[in-house]
């Protein structure tokens, strides 16, 4: 677990957010902000055209946390996520995938986070982009 104050934030009268949370008050003594992760190996790009949505949200959740992790923090550290996808309707058809691949890299820590929809990412094969901000101790 890590050294920081975290606190998730959930409004008197509001129904638990369900995989992530509505915000998160924390107090750390760095601020690390993680650049957009596409599934690429190692930060090469080009995306494998061949990884399907699940396997891309699964390669740019790993490549999140291993940045995370060589910056001194671990998931439970993050606070924030926002996630770019290409098609919203394949997000929601890899829920499993999403969800077995947030386990792996996550565990059972929900930071705030928003998901949009855009018409296109950097690598042409890139169908998810997530990028992150942690406090880290």
């Amino acid at each position: 677990m890590s050294d920081i104050d975290y606190q998730a934030i959930l409004p008197e009268g509001w129904n638990r957010a369900r995989g992530f949370s509505y915000g998160v008050a924390a107090v750390g003594s760095r601020v690390l902000r993680i650049a957009g992760q596409i599934a690429a190996t190692d930060g090469n790009q080009p995306v494998d055209p061949d990884l399907d949505f699940g396997g891309q949200w699964e390669r740019a959740m790993g490549n999140l946390v291993t940045i995370l992790r060589a910056a001194g923090g671990e998931p439970a550290n993050l606070v924030m996520l926002r996630a770019f996808v290409t098609d919203i309707d394949a997000f929601n058809a890899a829920g499993p995938a999403v969800g077995a691949a947030w386990g792996t890299h996550l565990g059972k820590h929900f930071p705030a986070m928003t998901l949009v929809e855009v018409s296109r990412l950097i690598d042409p094969n890139a169908m998810v982009e997530i990028e992150g901000e942690a406090v880290l101790s």
